[in-house]
């Protein structure tokens, strides 16, 4: 007994109807960004995200100051240090970018800011459709240093 059915009801190949999750949100498509314990009490989005970024350049700032560095030259460059910010408010250092001046001048840069970003503390994480998610944050750290 031969059986005639339609090709379109086999599946011959695997195709997957789920859409993959992304694991990391882009910083600025978030409905509420992530927030220190001082910037929790602000209820304006655009004046919560200016407390996140000052409190973290403050936090990073205050950890480099209290290092000395010797330099044969100025330098006065930025330093792009990408940060991903976890679901439960964790800080993870992903990326370092830096001219080769300044991995040639400040050596143990690299070392600081990792330790520097270990000492942040736990934060309020961001907030997509009403669910804590992982984002990641470009913190750019300018390096003024004069002979």
């Amino acid at each position: 007994m031969i059986f005639f059915t339609s090709c379109d009801k086999f599946s011959f190949s695997k195709t997957d109807k789920n859409q993959p999750l992304d694991t990391i949100v882009n910083f600025s498509s978030v409905d509420t960004f992530p927030s220190f314990s001082i910037c929790d009490s602000i209820i304006d989005k655009t004046k919560k995200e200016t407390c996140f970024r000052t409190t973290i350049h403050q936090q990073i700032g205050e950890e480099l100051k209290q290092h000395t560095f010797i330099i044969k030259d100025s330098i006065n460059e930025i330093v792009y240090v990408d940060l991903i910010i976890n679901a439960i408010g964790e800080f993870k250092l992903d990326a370092i970018e830096s001219s080769n001046k300044i991995k040639t001048e400040l050596p143990k840069l690299d070392s600081l800011l990792k330790a520097s970003v270990k000492k942040l503390p736990k934060i309020y994480p961001a907030i997509k459709r009403g669910i804590p998610v992982t984002i990641k944050y470009r913190l750019p750290i300018r390096i003024q240093i004069k002979e």
